[in-house]
């Protein structure tokens, strides 16, 4: 662990308001991306019977989206590191509300399905570039609970998105256009006031107190001054310039990339899944009520949100690693109890229910959001964030294709292949804290292209 030199634990640091305030317009791009996937989930019946759409059509939208999300991510990485990642986090969040409001005031399915690509393209290629922006803009003591912070506000994405869902249920196609027209209205003032940030310091100077003012301006770089530290924008370290693709395929590269979203894919083949299909899940397999099913969602989603909050407190601590240890095996647990059953038996899907929620954000993609910022180089870290993300996203959306049909051969084989995804996932999980965290934490300054990792 790197030397703090307030003599403090980098969890007890008080961090300056701006960084919080960076976090939160960052995290916003979680925010927007959960709240088109629910917008759309919520919205799809009363758009099929509004404008006629036939079952191929809905369909479409459904799948589109997922896809878009992750072509976004993918091209959207590169190219924040191409052009300069300021430039892509300022131009992605605008086209995002120009995707929403094209949904919200659509006459018909063709462009409804217009500002569904859209939208879903500016979210995608919002997810990396935001990561990288508060990761490379912050001080290494507290990157991991501004990056986890962001995950946060996926989870208040779902809520007000579902609770918005809810109380406008009976209003329609006026209560859609609300639903999306929110998330238009979000990523435009959103827009706004990423505009407006300032220049900030990638890291406290080695002598500052930690209770600085947090408005400070800060100092410029001068070379071998052990007092001062590069001023770092918001559109990253690197300046804009051609990333080097090849250099994915380096060692120092490929293998925590290969790890982070290998941990990611099999982690979310599970939680995706259950996801978009828990719901018709509980109803058509646990002889569970609509009302039962969907009160459930709502019900423990206060749990996901504080679970969250507590993974932010940890996250640059000791504890982020031994908590994920525990919360792993909760998480598989969780569903190996209805697997037994084929989660015929609704008390099992109440316990699967329970313990999920608590276990979730100590051992999921907040996880991988940290272990990316921390073990990727920056000057690529867009391209192959956005790389695992696309990748991933994709194979959600292959997966969903089959669900339903693999739900009604066997709802046990489903469960329990999501029993081996989880599983499979906390050994990767387990591989990454033992292996790559301390030797990126051990790597040499000269081989670090930012400000020195922080382990734990």
């Amino acid at each position: 662990m790197a030397k703090d030199p307030t003599g403090s634990s980098p969890a007890k640091r008080r961090l300056p308001g701006r960084y919080w305030r960076l976090a939160v317009l960052s995290g916003m791009a979680s925010y927007l991306d959960s709240g088109l996937l629910i917008g759309i989930s919520v919205s799809l019946a009363i758009w099929r019977e509004s404008f006629g759409m036939g079952v191929w059509m809905a369909g479409a939208i459904s799948a589109i989206v997922t896809f878009s999300i992750a072509l976004g991510s993918l091209v959207g990485g590169w190219l924040a590191d191409l052009l300069g990642r300021r430039r892509v986090y300022n131009l992605d969040i605008l086209c995002y509300s120009c995707g929403a409001l094209t949904i919200t005031l659509a006459p018909n399915d063709k462009v409804l399905l217009t500002g569904v690509i859209i939208a879903g393209l500016a979210a995608g290629a919002d997810l990396p570039t935001s990561l990288a922006v508060v990761s490379e803009a912050v001080p290494a003591w507290a990157r991991g609970r501004l990056v986890a912070f962001t995950q946060v506000m996926w989870t208040v994405g779902i809520a007000v998105t579902t609770l918005l869902g809810f109380a406008l249920s009976a209003m329609g196609q006026l209560g859609t256009r609300l639903i999306i027209g929110h998330l238009a209205l979000a990523a435009l003032v959103t827009w706004a006031l990423r505009s407006r940030l300032a220049v900030l310091s990638a890291e406290a100077p080695e002598n500052a107190s930690p209770e600085a003012p947090s408005d400070d301006i800060p100092v410029p770089y001068e070379p071998g001054s052990p007092s001062t530290v590069p001023a770092v924008d918001v559109q990253g370290a690197q300046r804009p310039g051609r990333p080097a693709l090849k250099s994915l395929l380096h060692k120092s590269v490929l293998l925590p990339m290969a790890a982070t979203f290998a941990f990611y894919v099999v982690w979310g083949l599970g939680a995706n899944t259950f996801g978009q299909f828990g719901t018709y899940f509980l109803v058509t397999v646990s002889d569970a009520s609509q009302s039962l099913a969907t009160g459930l969602n709502l019900a423990f989603l206060p749990v996901a949100l504080a679970m969250g909050l507590v993974f932010v407190r940890v996250a640059d601590t000791a504890w982020r690693d031994r908590l994920f240890l525990v919360a792993a095996v909760v998480q598989t647990v969780a569903f190996a109890i209805p697997s037994f059953t084929g989660g015929a038996v609704l008390s099992g899907m109440l316990a699967y229910c329970v313990l999920y929620q608590l276990s979730n954000p100590l051992a999921g993609e907040a996880n991988y959001k940290v272990w990316s910022q921390l073990l990727l180089p920056a000057d690529t870290r867009g391209t192959s964030q956005g790389l695992t993300y696309a990748l991933s996203r994709a194979t959600f959306a292959l997966a969903a294709f089959f669900t339903p049909a693999l739900l009604e051969f066997s709802p046990s084989l489903l469960l329990w292949s999501i029993t081996a995804c989880m599983a499979v996932a906390m050994a990767v999980g387990i591989f990454i804290i033992r292996v790559l965290v301390p030797r990126a934490a051990a790597a040499p300054a000269s081989a670090q292209p930012e400000a020195q990792l922080v382990t734990p």
